[in-house]
């Protein structure tokens, strides 16, 4: 079976509390972060069968007590959930707790809760299990923290980088533990660098490389034993292509992201009506997961593909079923006669609801793709973004191109935004009186230049002198030589993400390891051709394709990290070179860009950080009050009996066996039990520099607190708090050229 992160984290958090209940019936208690870990992994009835009596958040201040009863704190390793948890230990909402932390305790909040009274008379158990992150399809995950792109790349941002990678180091050291690897790291090195966030990823990838080394060191059985070749983890960042968040993408998932109103923010809803024109018709939000398997089965196609192939299924499905085409009705063979059909469709509601859904945004899609010109534009981004025109050869009189779009009024505002960017980025920057006569060629306001000239913040050029010589710089990684014309169809898909080339020389052995150097370069300099011929360096030649062949439990595992946001290109490049290449690729990223997004996101690089409304400059939670009143009924004296308050020990990936399940004898309870006890304007001239700048003078033993994973380990209140933090670091010029009438230069 193929490996799924999402299913990874839902057996091991289904295993951990099996564990811990052993048949014996338990409350488990959830803080509003860990709660959303929780829903996004497991679904709330495979949580219920595992002896849990009720799902309880601890922030609730209609929460009752049930004193008669053992309890499952899941939580986050916050301050305030330490006082909060300490609170209601004292409370005596239970009769014992049982700690669960979803990454490390810090070493001084854990003696400051071990040094509550009520910690030591109530709890019998005490565990991290590093699964601090969100699996949002089998091979994409991310922290959903889009806020983490501020923080690193806004100039006022500088008092908070080193924390937040700290931060990231730990989620991203939690999804390689989550998926049994540890991983030798590389990293992203450009060349000749202009921008100060170069080192982004150099120190990243140090952070996640010591976080991994304290983990292994903490577990002896880490990583487990496994015939598959050495897994490999390279830390990247946005500034390695700029193009791939801006270019139009035509696949039907990025696609309908780019175009349709998605929301994104924990499930992934669309929202439609569904059996329109008939009595059962209502609005309703339609979630896009990896259980749908039209998604799953479609969304990396191109459009055109998707919209055949629904179409095709469909039709096979009438096929099978000829009662339900209604008679006279003409052949279905576009999408809205199809629609009309399964309005009538009762009997096959969940099918109906299905083929909906993914008909009405393909529809949609393909309506705004012809709306908005998407062709005319599609056609010059590609030719901008390849540096090559349709024919595979270099482009002539592509500012006219551009010009003659600006000037039509079918192209909306964003999309001319997109265009004079990529325009940019493909003349390597302009001088600043020029971008200004585009902006106001396109109808754009002026503040609008602020997107443009804040992605030198990102490593691109985007201004330079009136009589400034500039070389541009190679490409990352050489354009492929293609032959002959690309297929029409597909003309408008020419450019393919960085990052897939990327992955491509990965899986081969050749990624260029100056540019993407090792942080411990392996003591086998062959380790990666190894690794690449799957485990053999006696083949007389290379034959990294034949490891598509491999069994997916051999296949090497390949982790990328994306700091910044990444795209659904990009997502969609992994699954790509996975499939061809046999590896399995994890895309890991604090958050999905669309277009959209992208171009915020970078406009609010020069606004006032105020104005971010960052969560680290909000006020900090607190203790809910209700949980410090007094209360005139006494608490418990002490746990719960002895043979309820040994717990087993439970290490990180590998929980113990099942016990003994099932409900305890009389009726079974159905859904959620109930407790027992009752129920920017302007154009700058150059943008301030980074907060990365700091990072030049980082070291691993710089500020914050401890890094590194303790021993995964029950441990029982009468145990003494650690005496010290373990593994101390931090995260811490040239003749005229013509112009043409807007006297832009050619």
């Amino acid at each position: 079976m193929a490996i799924s992160a999402v299913q990874e984290q839902r057996d091991i958090i289904i295993n951990t509390i099996r564990n811990i209940t052993r048949g014996n019936w338990k409350i488990l208690v959830v803080d509003q972060a860990s709660k959303k870990l929780l829903e996004n992994a497991v679904p709330e009835d495979d949580i219920l069968n595992q002896n849990v009596a009720n799902i309880e958040v601890l922030e609730d201040p209609l929460r009752e007590k049930s004193p008669d009863i053992d309890a499952i704190y899941f939580l986050t390793p916050e301050p305030h959930i330490v006082d909060t948890v300490a609170a209601d230990l004292e409370r005596g909402s239970y009769r014992s707790g049982f700690l669960l932390w979803t990454s490390l305790l810090d070493p001084p909040l854990r003696r400051r809760l071990e040094s509550s009274p009520a910690y030591r008379a109530m709890v019998v158990g005490f565990d991290t299990i590093p699964l601090d992150f969100f699996p949002r399809e089998s091979h994409l995950v991310t922290f959903r923290d889009p806020w983490s792109f501020p923080v690193l790349y806004h100039p006022a941002c500088n008092n908070l980088v080193t924390e937040h990678m700290r931060i990231l180091a730990q989620r991203i050291m939690s999804v390689c533990v989550t998926l049994g690897e540890l991983p030798r790291v590389r990293y992203y090195s450009p060349k000749n660098p202009t921008h100060e966030a170069s080192v982004l990823s150099k120190y990243l990838a140090r952070f996640v490389s010591e976080e991994l080394e304290n983990y292994a060191g903490f577990n002896r059985n880490f990583p487990p034993h496994s015939s598959r070749p050495p897994s490999v983890l390279v830390i990247t960042d946005r500034s390695m292509d700029l193009m791939a968040p801006l270019v139009h993408e035509f696949t039907y998932q990025a696609m309908a992201h780019d175009l349709l109103p998605i929301d994104e923010r924990e499930k992934v809803l669309y929202h439609m009506t569904i059996n329109e024109g008939t009595p059962l018709q209502e609005e309703k939000d339609m979630e896009l997961q990896d259980n749908d398997k039209v998604w799953v089965d479609n969304r990396h196609r191109h459009m055109k593909d998707t919209i055949d192939k629904l179409m095709g299924d469909f039709q096979k499905f009438l096929d099978k079923n000829p009662h339900f085409a209604k008679e006279g009705a003409e052949s279905s063979t576009n999408l809205n006669v199809i629609r009309d059909m399964l309005a009538g469709l009762p009997q096959f509601q969940e099918m109906k609801e299905i083929y909906s859904l993914h008909l009405t945004m393909a529809q949609e899609c393909m309506n705004r793709f012809q709306h908005n010109k998407l062709p005319d534009i599609a056609s010059v981004e590609q030719t901008l973004a390849t540096g090559l025109d349709e024919d595979y050869r270099r482009p002539r009189n592509v500012l006219e191109e551009v010009v003659r779009l600006l000037d039509d009024d079918a192209i909306s505002p964003s999309d001319r935004l997109r265009l004079i960017i990529i325009y940019v980025l493909y003349r390597d920057g302009l001088i600043l009186e020029d971008i200004k006569r585009l902006l106001a060629h396109a109808s754009l306001p002026p503040r609008d230049g602020d997107i443009v000239t804040n992605l030198e913040l990102l490593g691109a050029r985007p201004l330079r002198g009136l009589k400034e010589a500039r070389t541009p710089p190679p490409p990352l990684f050489p354009p492929e030589n293609k032959n002959g014309p690309v297929n029409e169809e597909y003309a408008l898909s020419r450019f393919e993400p960085v990052l897939k080339r990327l992955l491509e020389d990965l899986c081969k052995g050749t990624l260029d390891q100056s540019t993407f150097p090792y942080v411990n370069p392996p003591a086998d300099p062959n380790e990666e051709l190894i690794a690449a011929q799957g485990g053999s360096l006696r083949a007389g030649r290379p034959n990294w394709a034949a490891a598509g062949r491999r069994p997916p439990e051999n296949r090497q595992r390949v982790f990328v990290y994306m700091a910044g946001g990444a795209t659904y290109s990009e997502s969609r490049s992994c699954y790509d070179v996975s499939s061809r290449l046999g590896r399995d690729i994890f895309l890991i990223t604090s958050h999905m860009l669309t277009p959209a997004l992208f171009l915020r996101q970078v406009s609010d690089l020069s606004a006032d950080k105020r104005r971010l409304d960052l969560p680290m400059d909000r006020p900090k939670p607190r203790v809910p009050a209700h949980l410090l009143e007094r209360d005139s009924r006494p608490a418990p004296s002490g746990p719960a009996p002895p043979q309820q308050q040994q717990q087993p020990q439970t290490q990180g990936r590998n929980p113990l066996p099942p016990g003994p399940g099932g409900l305890p004898s009389g009726q079974r309870m159905g859904g959620a039990r109930p407790p027992p006890g009752g129920g920017g304007g302007g154009l700058p001239s150059r943008p301030v520099a980074p907060p990365t700048g700091a990072m030049g003078s980082m070291t691993l033993s710089s500020g914050g607190r401890t890094g590194g994973m303790p021993p995964v380990t029950s441990s029982l209140a009468t145990e003494p708090a650690p005496a010290a933090e373990v593994g101390g670091k931090k995260h811490n010029k040239l003749e005229k050229k013509k112009r043409n009438f807007l006297g832009i230069k050619k």
